[in-house]
């Protein structure tokens, strides 16, 4: 029997807040990461790789995570931040790689990492060009939400995306809620 009483191996079961009993999974169970050669279709006016080819790179990575982690499909709810953190270049491969930072009843938040380098130059180190953290929600057949497994964070660094998480969702929540009661003060 292991420290929190479960057999040592075995994920902890869980009871969420709508009776669904499901294995917590820790983040590697989902964590995917897919690949692009750029090439001259995916250029911006500047010669560079249009963001937007990034940013559908990223969303299908949040997504095969999503789909992977709630056992069943998933639609993004919410692009939280995306941060270009330097120009991908016609030639580069790109890389994201992604997995479930937090998981709630029905939603959860992954984050990405976007990563290029040149496809000729073997043993160059890879340049983290964006990262992004986009909020994903799991649906029935009907399009509702339904609930998805927790998330058992087991590394230093899986607590600290965790901890993080949860900071972004506050200030989603707290943005909401000001935005609504604006409204009420001041409707059409």
């Amino acid at each position: 029997m292991g420290q929190n009483g479960t057999v040592p191996g075995m994920m902890p079961t869980v009871t969420g807040p709508d009776g669904f009993d499901g294995s917590a999974l820790p983040p590697a169970h989902g964590r995917t990461s897919l690949s692009l050669l750029a090439d001259g279709t995916h250029v911006n006016l500047l010669g560079n790789v249009h963001g937007g080819v990034v940013m559908r790179l990223v969303d299908s990575t949040a997504g095969a995570v999503a789909q992977r982690h709630s056992g069943g499909p998933a639609v993004t709810a919410a692009m939280d931040e995306m941060a270009f953190l330097a120009p991908v270049h016609v030639g580069d491969i790109v890389r994201t790689v992604a997995q479930v930072n937090w998981a709630g009843r029905t939603s959860m938040e992954i984050g990405v990492r976007v990563e290029s380098e040149p496809w000729n130059e073997a043993g160059r180190e890879p340049l983290h060009v964006a990262s992004a953290y986009l909020v994903f929600v799991a649906i029935d057949s009907d399009g509702h939400p339904r609930a998805i497994p927790g998330l058992v964070p087991g590394t230093h660094d899986e607590r600290r995306r965790l901890r993080e998480a949860e900071i972004r969702r506050a200030h989603r929540l707290s943005r909401r809620a000001e935005i609504e009661a604006g409204r009420e003060l001041h409707p059409h």
